[in-house]
């Protein structure tokens, strides 16, 4: 790898990009998506790319775009997560299958799903196969500590949306810091998904559209971050600071750790147990975004 990364942000960016350019608001084909992921695979930054994200039901059309782009060796297949359809019985058969078919060339491990209520977590964990990374999506509302208990004790994960194309799928920065703290205390990892196209939390348009409205998108730094120092048990009030944090020069990296304003540090190893035991990566319909805003805030490299 040609270009120098500080360790503590190679750490913190790990395969932390999901990448769903599926999904608004880029939207695209299919054959677009799968070159897209080709491409970044073999890029410079393939270190910090996940899984792609495709619908269950859209798994057909999806092999059969990748199928000349998987690999021959199978020491590193395409990994795909996988969003359930309505029918946990009809995704469960369509991943089994999928996994079979192209055993060595692309494997689903990971399963997206939505949850409201402590019953459907524990139905869902009996029906799903073994050896899938299943993350429930959850409201953010007076249930939440209920259902991340649910989600703990039949040790599955937590997924948490945080934008949209509208201002009003942005959850606020207290259910964010909520969500977090919550998963945390119950030792549950999570993801996050939409929204989060920018490292810091900035006001900009909200898809790509000509005449497209604007509004304040979570920046991923501020949530890995904020994360980090839930961890650390971090007053909620310092929380929301990192969470609302708009200035780019205070944050720094180096190869021992990542530093907010000047005071607040975490270590190389405690990013680790941020990124296996908090939040594990995050959605996003652009690769090339985030990679292009770290590159100019000097974070990576041009």
């Amino acid at each position: 790898m040609s270009e120098h990364v500080k360790e503590s942000i190679r750490v913190l960016l790990s395969e932390a990009i999901d990448y769903a350019g599926l999904f608004p608001p880029a939207g695209l084909p299919m054959a677009e998506s799968v070159i897209n992921y080709a491409t970044y695979r073999n890029s410079n930054y393939k270190w910090m790319l996940g899984r792609f994200v495709c619908p269950v039901g859209r798994l057909d059309e999806f092999s059969e775009s990748a199928l000349d782009f998987f690999p021959r060796e199978s020491d590193d297949p395409w990994r795909v997560s996988a969003l359930a359809s309505g029918d946990l019985g009809e995704t469960a058969d369509a991943i089994t299958a999928f996994n079979e078919k192209f055993e060595g060339k692309a494997v689903i491990d990971m399963l997206e799903l939505k949850a409201t209520s402590e019953a459907e977590i524990e139905s869902a964990a009996k029906a799903l196969p073994e050896g899938l990374t299943n993350y429930f999506e959850l409201p953010l509302d007076e249930s939440l500590p209920e259902t991340i208990s649910a989600l703990a004790v039949n040790r599955q994960r937590a997924k948490i949306r945080t934008g949209g194309v509208t201002s009003d799928l942005f959850p606020s920065t207290r259910d964010v810091i909520r969500f977090i703290r919550t998963c945390v205390a119950a030792n549950t990892p999570f993801k996050a998904t939409a929204g989060l196209h920018h490292p810091i939390r900035c006001f900009k348009p909200l898809t790509y559209e000509p005449d497209s409205p604007s509004g304040t998108m979570h920046g991923f730094l501020n949530v890995f971050l904020a994360t980090g120092f839930a961890r650390e048990s971090f007053r909620p009030e310092v929380l929301e600071q990192v969470m609302e944090e708009e200035f780019e020069e205070v944050f720094k990296f180096t190869d021992n750790e990542a530093v907010w304003q000047k005071e607040y540090e975490l270590t190389v190893y405690q990013i680790e147990a941020l990124r296996g035991k908090g939040i594990n990566s995050f959605g996003s319909c652009s690769f090339d975004e985030p990679i292009a805003d770290l590159q100019e805030l000097g974070i990576l490299e041009g």
